[in-house]
């Protein structure tokens, strides 16, 4: 097991560096200079008009700065010994000019953690809950209600489920305005309780969450059901139940273990989710999280930020498939770490 570990996170190294090369080449090919719309930026928001001296001194600065005024590979190099020498990824160039940009990603990190870990615990809870009764009940009456239910909620777009929900249950909203419009948490806690606040808190999550989670767990329980047909038609599943072995056992026992595979394999692109946030619903929502931060730098080319952020997915990325690896030897037997 030892071997194969190190082996694998050699291989992540080398293809997290292919990754870091490869978003730098195109963040510097892009068309555009980050450095002129944020000084432009400054000056019209600081000073109202700035002279063309102190623009070009303040773009030579900036691009000296961020090793625009280097070739691509110096500039990349030059960034990357930062981070092997002395762990520093930069500072941020317009989202929020000086500050570190792993000051900025950890300032925001906990609202995105917090909102992706109980959206993903529900889905899977439900999804596989939903996705063995619907194999267990194939093409009974019920089944054929939650398919229609199920492939409904995931058709629904993103953008226009939390639209939908401020109109009509957030404040402000016509049907029942019990949840509140915006933010994550209430602006005014004086004279509350602890469970007051707790419980206000919350009603910020509710909304968020459920945006989150009903597409997602519309397309798990597919999976889980799907996974879970197949392995139940398998002839060592009808050698059980010709035993006489109880439903309960047949099904939790021998086929839900077989059936994980695929979700197994699923829990590799959640990983990078539980940190990436979702940029569509912390917008509306007014979430300050990790999906809103990827929005503004984009929006204002933070080449540091930006670069840090596909570091970061990357090895995110790169980790949840080596978890799934894991989880294949602990749930199916006949995947070892030994084998060829």
């Amino acid at each position: 097991m030892l071997e194969y570990l190190l082996k694998r996170i050699l291989l992540a190294i080398v293809t997290l560096f292919v990754i870091m090369v490869v978003s730098y080449v195109l963040l510097r090919l892009a068309p555009g200079d980050p450095t002129k719309t944020t000084i432009i930026g400054e000056g019209a928001a600081s000073q109202g008009i700035s002279s063309d001296k102190n623009v070009l001194a303040q773009n030579k600065s900036l691009r000296e700065k961020l090793y625009l005024d280097k070739p691509i590979y110096v500039g990349f190099f030059l960034w990357l010994k930062g981070i092997v020498l002395h762990g520093d990824f930069g500072e941020s160039a317009s989202v929020d000019k000086g500050r570190p940009v792993v000051s900025i990603i950890l300032e925001r990190l906990p609202v995105t953690v917090t909102l992706q870990f109980f959206s993903i615990l529900i889905t899977y809870v439900f999804s596989i809950i939903i996705g063995i009764h619907s194999a267990v009940t194939s093409r009974k009456n019920l089944d054929k209600g939650l398919t229609f239910l199920l492939l409904f909620l995931y058709s629904i777009p993103a953008f226009w489920t939390p639209l939908l929900l401020q109109s009509t249950i957030c404040e402000g909203g016509k049907l029942l305005p019990i949840f509140p419009l915006k933010g994550i948490s209430p602006s005014n806690t004086w004279g509350m309780s602890t469970w007051e606040v707790m419980f206000d808190s919350a009603k910020y999550y509710v909304m968020p969450i459920f945006c989150l989670t009903y597409a997602s767990f519309a397309g798990l329980s597919r999976y889980a059901r799907a996974s879970m047909l197949e392995v139940i038609r398998k002839d060592y599943i009808r050698t059980a139940t010709a035993k006489g072995l109880s439903e309960h056992v047949i099904i939790f026992k021998h086929a839900f273990r077989n059936a994980l595979i695929t979700l197994v394999t699923l829990f590799a692109e959640i990983l990078p989710g539980l940190v990436s946030g979702a940029i569509i619903i912390e917008f509306i929502f007014g979430i300050p999280g990790m999906g809103s931060l990827s929005m503004m730098a984009l929006n204002s080319r933070d080449i540091p930020l930006l670069m840090t952020l596909f570091t970061f997915g990357g090895a995110l990325t790169l980790g949840g498939i080596l978890i799934a690896d894991l989880l294949y030897v602990a749930v199916d037997p006949r995947i070892s770490f030994e084998s060829k």
